[in-house]
């Protein structure tokens, strides 16, 4: 069984320091032996609008040497949860998640197809299709945990997707996020259980959580979900690790007693 661990943090305008931190959360999920760690959206910058242009990066940037680094040298999987990707269509960036393997190759990319248009009452006004542009393609990789389906925050209300990842293979879903407080105090671990019930796969999901510029707060409760839809780990109120144990045999007994991915008809 690999060890697996979903960062939590607090992001805010400050590239530099917000790297430091992930660097420091992911050596300290790889001391205690996990072998894929993943960071929430947006993890290296949430700043003001303002800022935004000048936060942007190349998958080859600061972020992704980074990231790629870091894997390289503690022979990990690292899942950049997301970052504010330069170069999409009309000026726009794409919000795009990067999967870095134990060597530091980069082994998927997913651009975000679900872009997060909604007014949610908690005093921010949130328009991400004004600023980032979809992706379009579903995307997986394999990893020592099992195949990975990659997917980022607003998505995670679209079951379609997953559905998409099951059907090619996958075994673990990965759902970076900056779930608002609003929503997530209600529907954030209920959508995520939802998930690996629909899909029998383990879920990991890190999070940020606390305040950011621009009167945004966010929930938090990274976590990890097994495929029979029980929380088997939660990071606490602040910055850290929700760690856990990835267990085949577990998801190989309720695939085998609850077969219901075989049983789809439409």
């Amino acid at each position: 069984m690999e060890l697996m661990a979903a960062v939590q943090m607090t992001s805010g305008p400050e590239k530099d320091r917000n790297l430091e931190v992930a660097t420091a959360l992911v050596r300290e999920a790889a001391a205690l032996g996990a072998r894929l760690v993943a960071l929430p959206e947006t993890f290296n910058w949430m700043g003001p609008e303002a800022e935004r242009e000048g936060a942007l990066e190349p998958l080859d940037g600061p972020t992704g040497e980074r990231m790629a680094s870091l894997a390289r040298e503690l022979s990990i999987f690292v899942l950049a949860g997301s970052v504010l990707e330069r170069g999409a269509p009309d000026g726009r960036a794409y919000n795009t998640s990067v999967l870095y393997g134990s060597e530091g190759e980069r082994l998927a990319v997913y651009r975000k197809i679900h872009l997060f248009d909604v007014e949610v009452g908690d005093g921010a006004t949130y328009h991400e299709s004004a600023r980032v542009a979809p992706g379009d393609a579903v995307v997986a990789a394999d990893t020592p945990l099992g195949l990975l389906g990659l997917s980022v925050c607003y998505d995670l209300r679209f079951p379609e997707l997953y559905r998409q990842l099951s059907s090619r293979g996958a075994e673990l879903l990965a759902v970076p996020a900056a779930f608002t407080l609003m929503t997530g105090k209600d529907h954030w671990e209920v959508l995520l259980r939802a998930r690996a019930i629909e899909n029998l796969c383990w879920v990991i999901a890190p999070a940020q959580v606390g305040q950011h510029p621009g009167n945004r707060q966010t929930y938090g409760n990274a976590m990890v979900v097994d495929p029979w839809g029980t929380v088997v780990a939660r990071a606490s109120s602040g910055p850290g690790l929700a760690l856990a144990r990835v267990d085949p045999a577990l998801q190989a007994r309720v695939r085998a007693q609850l077969p219901a991915l075989g049983h789809r008809r439409l």
